[in-house]
C-alpha cells in the first residue's frame, strides 16, 4: 500500500483513509468498471423493434468499441477477479451475469424467431463475450488491421457463432495477409 501511495503521489495515510486494504482498491476498480459498462450499454442499447440479428450486431459493436478504448479495465476485470474475497466476487459476478443476460436474451429471441441456431443461449452468450474480450489482448491501433475492419471481422464471427449470415460489406473488404 505504501508503494501504491507513492506511485499515485499521496501519503500512505491518505490512501488508507479511502481504501483500508488492497482488496478494497481492487473491488472499487472492478465494480466501477462493471457499473460503467452496464451504464454505457444502457445508453447505447438500441430502442425500438429491431430484429435479433440487428440487436446482436449492435451489442457486438458496442462491446468491441467500449473495450478497445479501455483494454486495461477489461484485463483487470478478468485477470484479477480471482483475487476478490467471496463476498466481493459474488457482487461482481452478479453484475457480470446482468451483462451476460443481455446477450443471452438477444440470442434467445433470435432462436425463437429462427434467426439463430444455437441450442443454449447462455452458453453461446458466454462464448461470444469471451471471444470479444480477447480482441483487446492482441489488437493495436498502429497494427496492420484498422478498427473498422477488425470490428467487421468480429461481427461476422459473431454472426457465424449464432448461425446467421455474415455482414455483407465484409465479403468485399480486403483482408490482411501475414508477411
Amino acid at each position: 500500500m505504501r508503494r501504491l501511495a507513492q506511485d499515485v503521489g499521496v501519503g500512505a495515510a491518505a490512501l488508507y483513509r479511502y481504501f483500508p486494504t488492497k482488496q478494497a482498491i481492487l473491488f472499487d476498480l472492478l465494480i466501477t468498471h462493471m457499473n460503467d459498462l452496464l451504464d454505457a450499454w444502457a445508453h447505447a442499447r438500441p430502442t425500438g423493434a429491431l430484429a435479433p440479428p440487428d440487436r446482436l450486431r449492435s451489442f457486438a459493436r458496442f462491446h468491441i468499441r467500449y473495450h478497445l478504448d479501455q483494454p486495461d479495465n477489461l484485463f483487470l476485470s478478468y485477470m484479477e477477479l480471482r483475487s476478490l474475497d467471496a463476498a466481493n466476487f459474488a457482487r461482481i459476478e452478479d453484475l457480470r451475469r446482468t451483462y451476460e443476460h443481455e446477450v443471452a436474451e438477444i440470442i434467445a429471441s433470435g432462436i425463437a424467431s429462427r434467426d439463430f441456431r444455437p441450442q443454449d443461449p447462455r452458453v453461446t452468450a458466454r462464448a461470444l463475450i469471451a471471444m470479444l474480450n480477447g480482441l483487446p489482448v492482441w489488437f493495436r491501433d498502429d497494427g496492420a488491421l484498422g478498427r473498422d475492419h477488425v470490428e467487421q471481422l468480429y461481427i461476422s464471427m459473431v454472426a457465424g457463432l449464432v448461425g446467421t449470415a455474415p455482414i455483407p460489406e465484409l465479403q468485399e473488404t480486403a483482408c490482411f495477409t501475414p508477411a
